[in-house]
């Protein structure tokens, strides 16, 4: 497996592996302590016979009992790890078949489901199941390692759509949100990057492939000018469909950190925003936001800010996204040096030592925050001493983890050469690191990630009008507010879809759909006649 060059060598190994090891034989036994595995059985059975039956209406009120992602904890993180690829068969197949039953009521006609019903239920559960969302930390130079975790994630059609980047991760961020499929395939290719590199006296030359160790700030703008092109969040989210958002951090203390996306700040310029997450305090400058006004000029955002460093505030904005995109499962591709070397020991240490770790940590919060009221009663006469507490504990008092967390095989890496140059073999062994971390975890986030990922496809066709018939209006009920509108990007996918695999048949069922069923006038009603006395 770890000589695998692509995913499906990767598959092969690990499937023979489980087979010799005999976690195979563990996927196929349905009992386990870790979940509950007759309520999983039960739906199934419901589900299997309602369909059988042809019964849509019993399927439908079934399937509005609730669908969400941890159904009997089956969406428990060690049900993954016992085998190297997938988990419990029972669990697939009940994924599976809650996948084929979301299908199937999507394409039944108006006389059988009415159209406002079902669109009514896909909204319903689409906010109740949520979203997933892939966040990328901060690291310095390893933020190349996230372009490796995204490239496996795109060939194997996992990428989210809603994207948060930090520091280094933002500029990772940047790329995807702001190119098309067809423009990331050159980012995917390390020989692409090198040849860019090398055909131009740049910023990225010197950065990382000079002699000269000091990187200054017009070196990392001229970086983020080639890397990521000069439009807002809005208009990037109008090219790719990527909901992506930037982390950055007040320079002023009695300020809090702001997430910088197409909802918060549309107009706002995404180069100035990575640039401004990328400024490590101390290193370089505080930043000034840009944005673009009414005539399309760049202009300053909120001119009296500044901003820094994002990943020293909220490196994994979770809680945010989940407040603007209604997520709640997350997917971290993990590089900050403050988190890497616990994260992996986290998961194979037992119940005790886990707790025992936390709590040290709360132990340690709690004696920092002692420290820092002490400071601040000094006010102005430890500025420095102030902006090192609040710094430290800015730091500790985040969560760096996420239901599925990727994280590169080296635990430690030197601080010293986070922002240092680093050659080309380095650039390239970040990149297929990020790759080959990512293959053990594919297979879990393809079965966590299905429901939502089919409710996604059918409420784009719906609101594309490839599930409605043009002679019905269905409105969008108001649990939708916090899922945007397609894209052009969106349509355009869809109807090139429907252009190029769509059958015969489906196109006759729509033209069968547009004609309107006769209906019956009813004859005017006749006045009663006046009584002969009114006469």
């Amino acid at each position: 497996m770890y000589k695998a060059d692509s995913y499906e060598q990767w598959r092969e190994a690990a499937l023979e592996h489980d087979e010799i090891s005999g976690a195979k034989r563990w996927r196929e036994v349905d009992q386990s302590s870790q979940y509950d595995a007759s309520q999983i059985r039960l739906r199934l059975d419901r589900l299997r016979t309602l369909r059988a039956r042809h019964d849509y209406h019993g399927l439908l009120y079934t399937l509005n009992e609730g669908i969400h992602g941890n159904m009997g904890g089956m969406g428990r993180a060690s049900l993954y790890r016992r085998a190297n690829f997938g988990t419990k068969r029972l669990i697939e197949q009940y994924i599976d078949e809650i996948d084929e039953c979301l299908r199937l009521l999507a394409e039944l006609p108006a006389d059988v489901i009415d159209v406002q019903e079902k669109l009514d239920f896909f909204y319903r559960a689409n906010i109740c199941f949520g979203r997933s969302a892939l966040m990328l930390s901060g690291g310095g130079i390893l933020g190349f390692y996230h372009l490796g975790v995204v490239k496996t994630l795109k060939e194997q059609n996992l990428l989210p759509r809603v994207i948060s980047g930090s520091s280094a991760g933002s500029i990772m961020a940047g790329v995807v949100g702001t190119h098309s499929d067809t423009e990331l395939e050159h980012f995917f290719e390390p020989a692409n990057v090198h040849f860019e590199a090398e055909s131009e006296a740049s910023a990225f030359t010197r950065m990382f492939f000079g002699a000269n160790p000091q990187i200054d700030a017009g070196d990392l703008e001229r970086l983020i000018a080639r890397m990521v092109p000069d439009m807002t969040f809005q208009e990037a989210y109008e090219k790719t469909g990527r909901q992506i958002s930037i982390t950055v951090a007040p320079a002023e203390p009695h300020q809090r950190s702001r997430l910088l996306n197409a909802i918060t700040s549309p107009n706002v310029l995404i180069r100035s925003a990575v640039m401004a997450s990328c400024a490590v305090p101390g290193v370089f400058p505080p930043v000034t936001l840009m944005a673009k006004n009414m005539h399309g000029e760049a202009q300053t955002y909120l001119p009296t800010r500044k901003w820094v460093d994002g990943s020293i505030a909220d490196d994994l904005p979770a809680k945010r996204l989940s407040r603007l995109y209604s997520t709640n499962h997350y997917i971290v591709s993990m590089v900050n040096p403050i988190a890497t070397p616990f994260l992996d020991a986290d998961q194979d240490r037992s119940p005790l030592t886990r707790a025992l770790g936390s709590l040290g940590v709360g132990v340690g919060r709690e004696l920092l925050n002692f420290y820092r009221g002490i400071a601040q009663k000094q006010g102005d006469n430890w500025p420095r001493f102030n902006w090192m507490l609040n710094t430290v504990h800015a730091l500790m008092d985040q969560d760096y983890s996420g239901d599925i967390n990727i994280v590169p095989s080296f635990k430690w890496y030197n601080p010293t050469k986070l922002l240092a140059h680093i050659s080309e073999n380095d650039l390239i062994e970040l990149m297929e690191g990020g790759e080959h971390s990512a293959y053990p975890q594919v297979e879990q986030i393809r079965l966590c990630t299905r429901i939502s990922r089919t409710m996604e496809e059918i409420l784009v066709r719906f609101e594309s009008g490839d599930l409605r018939p043009d002679t019905v209006e269905a409105n969008r009920p108001r649990a939708s507010r916090r899922r945007p509108p397609p894209t052009r990007t969106d349509r355009e996918a869809l109807r090139e879809k429907r252009a190029t695999v769509e059958p015969a048949t489906s196109k006759k069922k729509r033209a069968a759909a547009k004609k309107k069923p006769a209906t019956r006038r009813r004859p005017p009603a006749k006045k009663p006649e006046a009584p002969a006395e009114a006469a």
